[in-house]
């Protein structure tokens, strides 16, 4: 018997596959490059951005930080015991500044994304992901 909620059951087996394995990448990336799922996109978001920089506005908004929070969190990556990162104030734009991807930052993201794709192989290849869409969206 369908009901009018059957694409609730399907939304949510998306939702709890997403959590489990945001969980597990959270977990690895931490333990083994000291990273979080956040820092990683920074480095991934800025290592795919022409000459490696991006305005922090720009980052925030890929990020889904607030301003304050991604500023902590890109302070947090550019102090000197990290060095993934290094500010730069923008010259046309006194206001603004660019964050760049160090060569120390473009290793740890290249080294970390061996375990990423690692994750979502172990993760995501027992599950019908495309099929779930299209159940759900066949259910709207």
């Amino acid at each position: 018997m369908t009901t009018n909620y059957d694409f609730m059951n399907y939304w949510l087996s998306i939702d709890s596959i997403q959590n489990k394995v945001k969980k597990e990448l959270e977990n690895v990336l931490q333990a083994e490059y000291s990273l979080s799922l956040k820092e990683f996109y920074v480095l991934y978001y800025l290592s795919m951005a022409p000459d490696k920089k991006l305005r922090l506005q720009q980052l925030q908004e890929m990020i889904g930080l607030s301003q304050s929070a991604l500023s902590r969190l890109v302070g947090k990556m550019e102090a000197k015991n990290c060095g993934a990162l290094e500010k730069h104030d923008c010259t046309d734009d006194r206001r603004g500044t660019y964050t760049h991807l160090t060569n120390l930052g473009e290793q740890k993201l290249q080294k970390s994304l061996v375990s990423f794709r690692e994750i979502l192989r172990l993760h995501l290849s027992a599950i019908d992901v495309e099929g779930l869409i299209k159940q759900l969206v066949e259910k709207l």
